[in-house]
């Protein structure tokens, strides 16, 4: 794969340092790396060893550049994602702007790879989606799914730095350490708490992330009359989300089948003995299935458990991969 002009928008947040970690581990092919963010700064990043300064963003300083990384927000992204990709631009986008457009594939490298076909803006699917879609792949292919229901505890890191930055304010204050700021991220308090609304609540209740949740594990996975209910919790835990997943499955199946689909699937690690937390998953790009176990004996019910770096598997490296993906799209077309 020869080398690119790589940009990455949002590189001070914490998506952005974590885009900027992934492109060195996966040996990206970047012959000259960009980085912009709402504002010029000198040497606010690092980058294969080396300092590099921030540049605030605008079209005509992303333009020479071949690969654009939209590392979350949606202004930068509505404003400037389709059109560079419009402009023949390769564009990996972070933020939920153009997730449920038609005419936009929504794509889980490990999922459906196929959907990507030659388009040149790629948005990457919430986080707790990405994980999710990771678990039910291998259920869907096995015996089918009729209703996908999930609890998800989802940690600070997923709502930026401010986030992880009021929830350590949050455990001083407990220990006697005055509060700095009353500004907040969260409708309440984080630390020793959790919260079950992330996003804002529509006329029906529901939040602003689970509708993200049942909307996109719907594209992603082909069945848009799919049941899918979704709670979405905030907790306090630092990095890497949760989820409780119960699903019913079209066809009888038994949890042997089930362990043998899972453990087949490419980024996804089976735990068959024990239990894993967020704290056991930091820093990887695996997404771990446990505690998969049949409802009272059905042959149709099944529950499991489910976690991931949300840093990493469910922004960063996703939306590295979708970048490698694009040029690898592209070279055979040119080909």
């Amino acid at each position: 794969m020869s080398g690119s002009k790589v940009a990455v928008v949002g590189a001070t947040g914490a998506v952005g340092e974590t885009i900027l970690r992934v492109l060195e581990e996966r040996a990206f092919p970047v012959d000259r790396l960009g980085a912009f963010a709402s504002r010029d700064r000198a040497a606010a990043v690092r980058f294969r060893g080396q300092a590099h300064d921030v540049e605030a963003t605008s079209y005509d300083r992303l333009a020479p550049y071949d690969v654009v990384l939209f590392a979350g927000g949606d202004d930068a992204s509505k404003d400037l994602g389709r059109r560079l990709a419009e402009a023949g631009k390769l564009v990996s986008d972070n933020s939920s702007t153009y997730r449920m457009e038609l005419d936009v594939p929504l794509v889980v490298p490990d999922v459906n790879p196929h959907a990507l076909g030659s388009a040149r803006l790629a948005p990457v699917a919430n986080c707790s989606t990405i994980q999710l879609v990771l678990a039910l792949k291998p259920l869907r292919d096995a015996a089918g799914l009729r209703t996908v229901r999930v609890a998800s505890y989802q940690s600070v890191s997923g709502a930026g730095r401010p986030a992880l930055e009021r929830l350590e304010a949050e455990e001083r204050a407990l220990h006697g350490v005055a509060l700095a700021s009353d500004a907040t991220p969260f409708p309440s308090a984080i630390a020793r708490n959790v919260i079950p609304q992330i996003g804002s609540f529509d006329d029906a209740g529901n939040s602003t992330e689970e509708k993200k949740i049942v909307e996109e594990t719907r594209k992603i996975l082909e069945l848009p009359t799919l049941h899918v209910a979704a709670t979405t919790v905030r907790v306090p835990v630092r990095y890497a989300h949760s989820e409780a997943i119960f699903v019913e499955t079209e066809r009888d199946t038994s949890v042997e089948e089930l362990s043998r689909a899972i453990a087949a699937q490419p980024g996804v690690k089976l735990v068959t003995e024990g239990i894993v937390t967020p704290r056991d998953v930091e820093g990887q790009d695996m997404v771990y299935v446990g505690r998969l176990r049949a409802e009272e004996g059905s042959r149709r019910h099944f529950q499991l458990w489910v976690v991931g770096d949300n840093l990493r598997i469910g922004a960063a490296t996703t939306a590295v991969r979708l970048a490698e993906l694009m040029l690898v799209r592209r070279a055979e077309h040119a080909a």
